[in-house]
């Protein structure tokens, strides 16, 4: 087909995307609004980011909601934010908010609604206009546009890409809470998770008071961020010393080491050191096959350690029932904690104690050797600072200056941990 001027051109396509080169746009930090609770505020980077979409997931009960009211009632004392459940009420809305002690009076920019459709919940925050708004739940949402039920597929999906496009052409602040599934995953499409900039998981025993909040994925900050919580009668509050939580009070001091089979683990959780206690129990097996169990803690990666015991320090386990179990409900997946591990199944098997004070990390390699681990210099600052006094740690990870009071016993192999705490 001819065109003007006898020059083709192709129809039906739309302009092409204007290119920038890299060195002409100027590299500018992103701007964050605070939560208002601090430990909400170190999960998502340093405060919530305009046009950032956040997707928070958990168990039913476990605290999402109470999180997100108090953390909205924080910031409308700065501005106008904005509450949508579709679950509940304005009026349980409201009860909820009297239950955490929240005076409605003194929040008027704390705006609330209950609704599901997503156009009208569109058109509220074009006409409210707030930094920040809250839907609880992306599942109950549904699209006029689409024949689907709430909560299938293409509705959450449909419903989450509206809210995305919104957050990034308004810079609003979304916060989507999530359902999940019996196996603890995020309910919905997986593509739900690549569509948002941050995911966020609540975890937490419902026979504890206390809740976590890890992070799986932050476009502006780190991931296995940890927050940490505690549940009372007013709703959420930020725990300043979350290592107490992770060691058991064996003593007035709670520095384990008067019991076999316990041996303090400095873990390192995002940008945080953590000290957790790990415990082991050997015990005679009445079994042909002895049993590993882990509760925390990898059981695979017990397995290969044991067998690194028997072949590198000659202490044998094959007729003996292993258990180990990290303290306070933490879950550790980083191979720092194998030195740990290891220290508290030897203590165990000798019915011995470890001295008083001593803390461990450490990863251990299929050939006896101890592999150090990243940032040590944060985690033995954090057993500094909580008043232990010894410190068995990989030699790579030893300090070129010396910690005030605290002791460094580095070792090479696993036999020489072993052979250093055998003489204490």
């Amino acid at each position: 087909m001819s065109v003007a001027g006898g020059s083709r051109a192709p129809l039906g396509l739309a302009p092409a995307a204007e290119v920038t080169a890299l060195g002409e746009v100027a590299a500018v930090e992103l701007e964050r609004t605070s939560s208002g609770i601090e430990e909400f505020d170190r999960v998502l980077g340093g405060g919530l980011v305009d046009g950032g979409v956040v997707l928070i997931g958990g168990d039913p009960g476990i605290g999402k909601s109470t999180l997100l009211l108090q953390s909205l009632c924080a910031m409308a004392r700065h501005g106008r934010v904005l509450y949508v459940s579709g679950e509940e009420s304005v009026g349980q809305l409201a009860l909820r908010a009297h239950r955490l002690g929240i005076d409605a009076g003194s929040v008027p920019d704390l705006r609330i609604a209950s609704e599901i459709d997503l156009d009208r919940i569109i058109a509220a925050i074009e006409r409210e206009r707030p930094r920040a708004v809250v839907i609880d739940s992306i599942q109950t949402l549904f699209s006029s546009q689409l024949g689907s039920a709430p909560g299938s597929v293409s509705q959450v999906r449909e419903c989450a890409a509206g809210l995305t496009r919104l957050a990034k052409q308004s810079g609003v602040s979304v916060i989507l809470v999530g359902h999940v599934t019996k196996e603890g995953a995020l309910a919905g499409p997986r593509v739900l998770e690549h569509m948002v900039d941050t995911v966020l998981y609540f975890e937490g025993d419902s026979h504890s008071s206390f809740r976590l909040v890890r992070a799986f994925k932050n476009r502006f900050g780190a991931v296995n961020e940890l927050g940490v919580f505690a549940m009372t009668d007013r709703g959420l509050r930020g725990v300043a010393n979350p290592s107490a939580l992770f060691l058991s009070q064996h003593g007035a001091d709670g520095k384990g080491g008067l019991v076999a089979g316990s041996c303090v683990l400095v873990t390192q959780e995002g940008s945080r050191p953590l000290l957790v206690e790990i415990q082991a129990l050997v015990d005679a097996a009445h079994v042909p096959n002895p049993r590993r169990l882990c509760v925390g803690l990898e059981a695979q990666r017990l397995a290969m350690l044991l067998a690194v015991l028997s072949r590198h320090a000659g202490v044998t386990t094959f007729d003996q029932d292993v258990f180990v179990n990290a303290v306070g409900g933490v879950h550790i997946e980083e191979p720092a904690a194998d030195l740990a591990v290891l220290l508290a199944v030897h203590s165990s098997m000798r019915n011995r104690p470890l001295a008083r004070g001593l803390v461990a990390f450490g990863e251990v390699g299929l050939a006896g050797e101890v592999r150090p681990a990243p940032r040590g210099q944060e985690r033995l600052r954090e057993a500094a600072k909580l008043g232990f006094s010894r410190a068995l740690i990989p030699r790579a990870n030893a300090p070129r200056h010396r910690i005030e009071g605290l002791e460094i016993i580095a070792v090479d192999r696993v036999e020489q941990a072993l052979a250093e705490v055998r003489t204490n």
